[in-house]
Parts: C-alpha cells; structure tokens; sequence
C-alpha cells in the first residue's frame, strides 16, 4: 500500500450504498483503503471524526457561475473564489455550472477554465448553453475534443427572454438539429422546459388580475403554469426520441411535468430526472415574494409532495441547486420585475438530509441524488462514491448539530439567503477535494484556494444503446 496521507478514524462512513462504522485511507488524493476502525495504519494526518457521517462530496450539476448580475460566466477568480467557498461551507466538491457565451466556447474555453482553476477551491466541469448558429456548427468539437459533452438548449430562448440572456432567438428546427449533432458526437441534450409563447400570454393575463405582482409567488406560478412545462418535456424527449439521444431534464418543478418525464421514460426513452433542493422544500406559500422568483417558478404544496413521492420510490434521479450568485438587489421591486434565481449551495445538502429525516428517507437515498447519480449520469467515474480508487472528495456532516444560518456567515456574493435566520438541523463540519482540505472545523481553508481543477467529461456509457450507435 501507498504511504497514507490521511486517516479519517471512528466515522460513519457511507460505502457501497450502506453506512458502515470504518477509518478511510487516503493516497495521493484518492481513497486507498476503507477498513475496520481497529485497523490504523501510519499516515502524515489523522482526523478522529467519531459520531460524524462521512458522505462522498456532494456533486452540483446544476448551478451558474456569473459576474455582477450577469450569469453567464464567471469574469475573474473572485467569482469562482466566493462560489466555491459557498459550495465548500455547503459539502459540495464538484460542480458544473452552466456557461453562456455568444463567442465560440473554443475561443473562450480556456480563459474561462483558467479563471475557475485561480479562484476555485473544488473541482468543477461546465455545461455550454447553444446561443446561436456558430455554437451548433461546433457541438462534435466540445463534446469530443473540449470534454463538454452536455449542451443546454433554453427552449424559452425567445424574444425578451433570449434579449435577457443574450441570444439568438430558438425555435424547435434549432433544438432538433442539435439533437442530431448530439447523437452524432456522443453528447446529451439538457433542455430548460417551458413553453414560453403560452407564458406569454398567461403572463399578460395574469398582470391584468394583479397588477402589482400582490400575490408574488402565486402569480407567478399562475403565469408559467405546470402545463407550459409539461408540454416542452414532452416535445424535448419526444424529438431526443428520433435520434436516440439522452435528455437530461433540469429543474423539474411539478407533478404535470413529472409525469411526462416517466411516460417518456417508460416509452423506453433514455430520460434522466433533475430537481432541485427548493422545488423540494418551498412552494408558492413559502412567503419569499422576489427573492423565491425562479423558472420554473415554484410550484403547490401537491406538486412538492409528488416530487417527494417520486424521490422516494426512485424515480427522481439528482438533486441539484441551481444556484444563481446574482446579487440580493436584482431581487427587489416584486414578482414582476426580480430577476429569476437565487443561492443555494450553502444550505442545499443539509437542508436536504434535514427534510429527508422528517420524512423517513434514509441518507443512503440522498447521497445517491447528489453524489453517486451526478457522477455516474454526468460522467464523472472518480467521483460520487467512497470506494478504492475514487477520488478523496467528502462531506462530513454532524447529524445532530443544528446551525442558524446568518446574514454574517454567508459566502456567497449574492449576500443572502432563503434560509436566512433559519436553523437547519445538520450542519457541514468538513469537506475534502481529493484529499486535501477545503472546510476544516466549520472554517475555510484559505490555501485551497486556486486548487480546484477542471474535469473533462465522456457519456460513452450513455450512447451504448442508442439507435445511432455512437
């Protein structure tokens, strides 16, 4: 065996799918050997982290890496820099965030990783959002050469919303076209489902009842219905269906769009079920006005518990963030005027396992939403799990020690939270990226800054069934 580095002793430690009472061994950044607490080689370090649950690092494959209000991409290592401190506080080691440029991503792909790699303190991959035409000639080369092989496709990229994102205007003929340059290349379609010209008009009407957004959430999830999302779920996997090619279904918000998701699922197509930590937790009685403004937006109180439902029996794949770091000001003015999206990586993980022990859903069952799935649909083998050869990266929470999440305490630029003066039950007591780390004792390690890597990615194991053959 290697010369240890590290030995997490005592730890209830989350292996093959069980918890297990073992020490954890660590290696040149990789998880050497995970063995009885009686076993306790020599190692540099030992960490005695007894009654505490050593989980595989959370991976967030859904989450945005901005600069001011702008969430399209991250412009110097402070922006990685403060995000990642955000994802280290919360448990998370890896995440991909969704990059937004009008330029050939070739052509920016590199400064971007770069910025990332100074500032950030985990590791991380990217999603590409097609903006135009140029980006769909250029799709084989991310997915192939770039190892980007997951491309967003904002079926709501259309008149003001394509303004506000900076795109070109999308229509279906542009969304089945990448389809097949996904299917060729190997790559998986990760569509924003919603039918924007239906909100349009619900929208208008909507305002006409309340003018002044009274009825904040409720308005405007009156505005973009479950229907509207339910409707582009069906036309995303309908169309991915043509050519064989894997959709990656983000943020699904309600039991209408749910539902398409697994008939299309049992159709026999290959469909993969993303929603996030405040579908699961809120809905439009949450109170939050603005601040909750989202697309999708949140949903009923009915439509959380059948996401639950689906959680527990299965059926929901990961569990992400989508994270947004604009800040708290571009939040204000009402539900008609906030712009969509707020922060979450900070509380995501706890707040999760806290809402999942209420309701009898065992660790296991999180840890495989936000670790082991990600890795595996995402491309990521290293990762998600603690098993011999992956990469060290953990999330050590303490089951029993509650927190208050403080206006103070915050690490993310947005500088506010959903949670704010609120306790969570559970809290992040250390988080390690490939064995080095990044949250000791509830405090930030000032040296992991800079020492996140980038992550190419490979979905072959996706594409071995498809009708293309790729």
């Amino acid at each position: 065996m290697a010369e240890i580095d590290l030995i997490l002793v005592n730890g209830h430690v989350l292996t093959s799918g069980q918890l297990v009472d073992a020490n954890v061994l660590v290696a040149d950044g990789k998880i050497a050997g995970i063995v009885d607490p009686s076993c306790c080689p020599a190692a540099r370090q030992t960490l005695d982290v007894s009654g505490l649950v050593v989980m595989p690092g959370m991976i967030d494959c859904h989450m945005h890496l901005g600069h001011g209000t702008s969430i399209a991409a991250p412009q110097v290592p402070g922006d990685a820099d403060s995000e990642s401190a955000a994802a280290a506080a919360g448990g998370i080691t890896t995440f991909i965030p969704f990059i937004l440029s009008t330029h050939d991503y070739t052509e920016v792909f590199s400064e971007i990783r770069d910025i990332m790699e100074a500032g950030s303190r985990i590791d991380f991959g990217m999603h590409f959002i097609l903006a135009n035409e140029m980006h769909l000639s250029r799709v084989g080369h991310y997915v192939r050469e770039l190892g980007i092989p997951t491309i967003k496709f904002f079926m709501t990229g259309r008149g003001a919303e394509a303004q506000r994102l900076g795109m070109d205007n999308q229509d279906d003929g542009r969304l089945f076209r990448l389809i097949e340059e996904l299917g060729k290349a190997g790559g998986m379609l990760c569509p924003h489902p919603e039918n924007v010209e239906i909100v349009w008009t619900l929208q208008e009407r909507v305002k006409v009842r309340d003018p002044e957004g009274r009825n904040g959430l409720a308005s405007w999830n009156e505005a973009r219905p479950a229907f509207v999302e339910a409707e582009a779920v069906n036309r995303a996997v309908y169309l991915a269906r043509q050519e064989g090619v894997p959709v990656y279904l983000v943020h699904i918000s309600s039991k209408e769009a749910l539902d398409a998701a697994l008939a299309a699922r049992r159709a026999g197509d290959r469909v993969f079920i993303e929603t996030c930590v405040h579908y699961l937790l809120f809905d439009t009685d949450s109170g939050f006005d603005g601040l909750g403004k989202v697309n999708p937006p949140l949903r009923t109180a009915e439509d959380r518990e059948a996401l639950w439902n689906a959680l527990r029996d299965g059926h929901i794949n990961t569990v992400t963030t989508d994270h947004v770091h604009r800040p708290k000001q571009a939040k204000l003015g009402g539900i008609w005027t906030a712009a969509p999206g707020f922060p979450g990586m900070e509380t995501a993980l706890c707040s999760l396992l806290e809402e999942a022990q209420k309701r009898s859903v065992p660790v296991e069952t999180v840890s495989r939403l936000v670790s082991e799935n990600p890795a595996r649909i995402m491309g990521l083998p290293q990762k998600g799990t603690i098993s011999i050869g992956a990469d060290a990266d953990f999330a050590i929470v303490d089951m029993n020690r509650p927190t208050t999440v403080t206006s103070a305490d915050i690490k993310t630029s947005a500088g506010y939270s959903l949670f704010e003066g609120k306790s969570i039950g559970c809290s992040v007591v250390h988080t390690f990226v490939r064995g080095q780390p990044v949250l000791q004792d509830g405090k930030l390690v000032s040296q992991a800054v800079g020492t996140g890597r980038f992550v190419p990615r490979r979905l072959t194991h996706l594409h071995t069934n498809s009708r293309t053959g790729t």
